[in-house]
């Protein structure tokens, strides 16, 4: 019975598979024949005329690849007019803005689906695990999605706007007849052709504070109490979870590289979480207040529920009888006191006017509010807690009086920059950058251990040292204003050495945030980010160092003998390729752990992980399960950035199931045995560092040892417009420079997606299984079967190679070609691309071999059919980007123009796309 009921279970999934494939190629057919009227309507049939012959010339290309095909379209491309082609971009554009809405619309995924709470839950019990054992994990875990400004959000508000009315209109079809749904989204997609896609000035950081809290409004403050909900309930009646699940951010703390974030845009970034925060517990007490309406005359009121409505300043006679509502007058005149109190507008209503004590802290409201569920609970109501109330007192739980955590990170150089400055103009000895990492370290331990301050207010500091310490400051300030949840990290960029974490310590020091002595305390968490190659190798090594200095062990235990460890994936994958940064994260996630084992200490890594495959994106669920054992352990935070955000977090329902993705992925990985390699551990390890040696060897070949490539970059792709365009507060580089080493991660990779050739995403891996089969020392049938299974038996390896289908689906080799004939130097070009070209059949050739599959994407459906709605209008806009590159690198035209029409062709590859960035 139990196998007839799985292979129904895997039919009807089927079934249901190709229902919504169904479903949702009929509302993309449906949104796009809205989109032709419109254009034919408001550009005209000229137009509409254009993007049709475009768009087939274009699929005829890509299923014959037939030289007139494409000559064909490169005349037609070639002739446009920069007005007309500015209008075919947007066409083009705006399907992929009404595909996604569609797939957005689509993607809510199933109760009973792999990675829901569900089936996590489900599975949890079929390994016997009892409820008190998931109740004790839920005590000591903590999940924490970290939202962050890195600029791969290359589309407006406005448009994401639109994006979302689209989803609500089909959402609601049913309420509304054909006719007036077809009118209503005729309008939307009016308002969308007319809107300008590009914004016309770079975002501030408060624009980037404000985006973000957009996300808290429309999805967290409702979906995160409802997901809680589903887990309590899940596990049994009765059960009341601690808050486990939080969402943070880096908007306006995250300073490495961006000077447009001071000590004022951080405190202003916490002072409009808060009032975000505080209009929301406003709006829910005021609805609760209409909800609860219980009359004394058929309830009984306990007496803590009775002092509470005395208190309240509400002395209208028709609330006499009426104390549930009179304690919440009460309750929302002290929040309305508490956002004046903070100097906060937060829209309070008329009833705020009275004399009201503000509350000191968020405890105090969680306190009421508990009142007055075990009153409802004590009198045999407990079901009218079970909603709105509910949720709210989950919000007080979660959010506080601060929203979320808002995380301050910094880069190791800066630090190191800043504490040279401050030792020399307090003892006059110069000279701290030149020691040595001992003396270094002397040094900070020995400042750390006094009270006495290294800084005066009567000396002038540099303005680099003056607003790092200005913005510790304003730290301190926030804490004591919003409380210590509102700023209780620091992340230190680069990180390669203990005495990168023992600056920040002393740094912190001198503005009271740590206490020095024998039994010293901080009041953050400090987190080392290692984030190259060589800082990824050598983690082990800096951890150990650092737990076997007392001095920092005993400041770890004022901070619970936790230690939180970032692991950058954008940058080590920019350092040294997919396949090699992998596996240098994997192998230091092992080494971390065993570290944190050795000496006794608590254990959080923080991944910061991108949208794409080359900065460490993919299914966040297998993706999770993945990890090395012992390293999940309850705890998990990860970045969430640019495009990500909106597509997983824009729609409440879509953001509640991503969270819980997140929440069931950690259960499983800490509460359910991981797979067991057995004997065939070793070898599994042997062959990826073997692997992992070639494909660096070849990574490093291309990008850093080829003379020129600097220039095949820039050549083939529209880095220097990416450049120019409005997406983003922070400089695309570090620092003013031409080197690979000091450009961003994110306008590296995006640059290689945009131009088909997605180098970050797969370069290398060919190479290094080629190499690999090759080997002499054994049969290739053998050394196949090998890799083949560690696909089958090892999540990392799997996952890793999955990761390459998506990426290969999205490549051309073909369209890429194109971009490379944009680089003049005809040697040059010929000699990367052909490298280009030669890794891209191999890692094809190796992913098939490796995976026993015939087709891209052969085992995932859903985004196979997603590709298939938009290449025929992404290749398009690929195709007319080269093209205006060619136009605007030569000068032919108008420059503004022109520089226009390839913004609006990044756009909409980017849209086309999805995780570009």
């Amino acid at each position: 019975m139990r196998g007839v009921t799985a292979k129904a279970k895997a039919q009807a999934k089927r079934r249901r598979s190709s229902d919504e494939g169904a479903a949702l190629r009929e509302d993309i057919r449906f949104l796009g024949r809205l989109l032709g009227d419109t254009i034919r309507e408001q550009a005209g049939t000229e137009v509409f005329d254009l993007v049709e012959s475009i768009r087939l010339t274009a699929i005829r290309y890509r299923r014959d690849h037939d030289a007139d095909s494409l000559a064909h379209l490169e005349r037609t491309i070639g002739r446009l007019h920069p007005a007309h082609a500015t209008a075919v971009v947007r066409a083009f554009s705006y399907f992929h803005h009404l595909a996604n809405a569609a797939e957005d619309l689509h993607a809510h995924g199933a109760p009973t689906d792999e990675g829901s709470i569900a089936v996590a839950l489900q599975r949890l019990r079929a390994a016997h695990v009892s409820n008190k054992a998931i109740v004790s994990f839920f005590e000591r875990a903590r999940v924490e999605p970290v939202l962050t400004a890195h600029p791969t959000e290359v589309q407006r508000k406005s448009v994401l706007d639109r994006h979302r009315v689209v989803i609500d209109l089909l959402a609601a079809r049913g309420q509304q007849s054909a006719a007036e749904l077809e009118k209503a989204l005729r309008r939307e997609v009016l308002l969308l052709w007319r809107t300008n896609e590009l914004r016309v000035a770079k975002p501030t950081v408060a624009d980037e504070i404000e985006n973000g809290l957009t996300y808290f409004r429309s999805t967290f403050l409702d979906a995160i109490p409802q997901l809680y909900a589903e887990i309590e309930d899940g596990i049994g009646p009765g059960t009341r979870l601690p808050p486990f699940l939080r969402v943070a951010s880096w908007i306006g703390g995250d300073r490495d590289g961006n000077p447009h974030v001071t000590a004022d845009v951080t405190e202003h970034a916490v002072g409009q979480q808060a009032a975000v925060v505080l209009a929301h517990y406003l709006t829910e007490i005021h609805a609760l207040g209409a909800e609860l309406s219980l009359s004394s005359r058929y309830t009984a009121a306990s007496p803590e529920l009775q002092a509470l409505a005395a208190r309240s300043p509400d002395r209208g006679t028709s609330r006499e009888e009426e104390p549930y509502r009179r304690a919440l007058v009460g309750i929302y005149a002290r929040v309305a006191a508490t956002a004046r109190a903070l100097e906060l507008e937060a829209g309070a209503r008329g009833a705020a006017a009275a004399a009201a004590r503000p509350y000191r802290a968020a405890a105090e409201l969680a306190a009421d509010l508990r009142v007055l569920a075990s009153a409802l609970a004590d009198d045999g109501a407990g079901l009218a807690s079970d909603g709105r109330l509910r949720g709210l007192r989950r919000d007080v739980d979660v959010f506080g009086f601060h929203l979320c955590a808002l995380d301050l990170r910094q880069h190791s150089q800066v630090h190191e920059r800043a504490v040279a400055e401050i030792v020399a103009r307090a003892t006059g000895r110069r000279g701290y950058e030149a020691l040595g990492e001992a003396d270094r370290q002397a040094l900070l331990l020995r400042e750390l251990a006094t009270a006495r301050p290294l800084i005066s207010p009567h000396v002038r500091y540099g303005e680099e040292t003056t607003q790092e310490l200005a913005t510790l400051a304003a730290a301190a300030r926030v804490r004591a204003r919003f409380g210590e949840r509102a700023i209780p990290n620091y992340v230190i960029s680069m990180t390669a050495a203990p005495s990168d974490v023992l600056e920040v310590a002393l740094l912190l020091k001198e503005v009271g945030l740590l206490v020095p002595g024998e039994e010293p305390t901080s009041a953050l968490n400090i987190i080392p980010l290692f984030e190259t190659i060589e800082d990824l190798r050598r983690c082990g090594d800096v951890l150990d160092q650092l737990f076997s200095l007392p001095y920092y062990r005993r400041l770890l235990e004022s901070r619970g003998d936790m230690q939180e460890v970032m692991l950058g994936y954008s940058d080590s994958n920019k350092d040294g390729g997919f396949l090699t940064s992998n596996w240098e994260l994997y192998k230091a996630e092992l080494t971390i752990v065993e570290s944190c084992r050795r000496h006794g200490v608590g254990l959080r890594l923080f991944h910061g992980r991108g949208g794409t495959v080359g900065r460490g994106g993919g299914p966040s669920y297998r993706a999770v399960l993945a990890q090395p054992r012992g390293s999940v352990n309850g705890q998990l935070r990860l970045t969430e950035q640019g495009e990500v955000i909106a597509s997983k977090y824009a729609d409440p329902v879509v953001g509640r199931r991503n969270l819980g993705t997140l929440v069931a992925a950690t259960m499983e990985a800490t509460l359910l045995p991981g797979v067991d390699l057995g004997d065939d551990e070793a070898p599994f390890r042997e062959t990826m560092e073997e692997l992992s040696g070639h494909a660096f060897g070849a990574y490093r070949g291309l990008v850093y040892q080829t003379p020129g490539f600097i220039d095949y970059f820039r050549a083939s792709t529209p880095i220097n417009e990416i450049g120019d365009l409005n997406i983003g507060s922070r400089p695309a580089s570090r620092r003013a420079s031409d080197r690979i080493e000091d450009l961003r991660a994110i306008p590296w990779v995006f640059s290689w997606g945009q131009s088909r050739q997605a180098i970050p995403g797969f370069y290398g891996f060919g190479a290094a299984v080629k190499t690999f089969l090759a080997r002499r020392s054994t049969t290739r049938k053998r050394q196949l079967g090998r890799l083949r299974a560690m696909y089958a038996r090892w999540p990392f390896f799997r996952t890793l190679v999955d990761r390459l289908d998506m990426v290969l689906a999205k490549m051309d080799i073909g369209i890429a070609a194109r971009y490379a004939a944009l680089v003049p130097d005809r040697k040059l070009r010929k000699s990367v691309f052909d490298r280009i070209a030669r890794e891209h059949d191999d890692t094809r050739a190796a992913f098939f071999a490796i995976t026993q599959t015939r087709e891209l994407l052969e085992t995932n459906p859903p985004l196979a059919l997603s590709l298939r709605n938009r290449i025929p209008y992404i290749d398009p806009l690929s195709h007319l980007q080269v093209d205006l590159l060619r136009r605007l690198r030569a000068g032919k035209g108008d420059a503004e123009e022109l520089r226009r029409a390839v913004h609006l062709t990044i756009n909409g590859v980017a849209a086309g796309l999805r995780n570009s960035g």
